[in-house]
């Protein structure tokens, strides 16, 4: 970009993210994002794509506008920007096309279940709530088939929610994005923040009723979500986290569907 611009870690766990700076020009760049970042840009899903760069080593270089604003509060994902953004993703035929086209194939509950017991460390089987939670995932494999498939993100954290000074709302960090059942997403967001006697509501802005139906797979995928979630931090080596994700499981078990706070983002 020449020398003339001041390049600034963004944070993050890839160490991928940049914002590059110049006078009053500030640039959100990335290295080797998803590739349907065009489709996102052109859905108005995330700040719009400015350039794309090939490097000479092959790395692919976005940069994305880099607008004013701040992160969703954990309370702000009860209310009706997120349900409403979160129909458009699902609903979004370019996006499910743009997938299909990069040979992307759904990731249904036995593919999920077949990544957990080839993936989950042999010491968790330890853990009573964890034994407790793939036999469920095992017994309702049946019950919660899906053929309505669509794009979904994968890490609805409310970090990832962004509201600008001008009252836009997208939703960004789409390198986990999957083609898969959207109670994939609707789970783990309810779940995480929104408390059950809302729920009706919540999904009534979303543009979809509570039914028994979805309110089955909805808790099938916050379990297997939750399995992989620990997972993943035990390979990062984070203790605090992992144990963290073992109680919310333990009480998610107990409780069916108390809402609690992420601690950290998932996967």
């Amino acid at each position: 970009m020449g020398q003339d611009w001041e390049i600034i870690p963004a944070g993050g766990a890839t160490g991928e993210a940049f914002f590059a700076i110049k006078n009053d020009q500030k640039l959100f760049l990335k290295r080797n994002s998803s590739p349907f970042l065009a489709v996102l840009s052109a859905e108005g899903i995330v700040p719009k794509l400015i350039w794309t760069r090939r490097m000479e080593n092959g790395d692919v270089i976005t940069a994305q506008q880099c607008l004013a604003g701040r992160e969703f509060t954990a309370g702000e994902m009860a209310g009706e920007e997120a349900p409403k953004l979160l129909r458009k993703i699902h609903e979004s035929k370019p996006l499910l096309n743009m997938m299909e086209r990069m040979e992307k194939t759904p990731y249904g509950p036995n593919s999920i279940l077949q990544d957990l017991e080839a993936t989950l460390d042999r010491a968790f089987y330890s853990f009573s709530t964890i034994r407790e939670a793939i036999r469920f995932l095992k017994k309702e494999l049946t019950s919660i088939a899906c053929n309505e498939w669509a794009v979904c993100h994968g890490d609805v954290n409310h970090n990832n929610w962004l509201l600008t000074d001008q009252g836009e709302i997208f939703l960004i960090d789409w390198d986990g994005a999957t083609i898969a059942d959207p109670a994939f997403d609707l789970g783990v967001l309810l779940h995480w923040y929104v408390p059950k006697n809302k729920w009706s509501r919540w999904l009534h802005d979303y543009g979809s009723p509570l039914t028994e139906n979805l309110e089955r797979r909805m808790k099938w995928y916050t379990i297997a979500h939750t399995l992989l979630s620990i997972q993943w931090h035990e390979k990062k080596g984070h203790r605090r986290e992992v144990n963290y994700w073992v109680k919310d499981l333990e009480n998610f078990m107990q409780n069916d569907y108390a809402c609690t706070y992420p601690l950290t983002r998932h996967l």
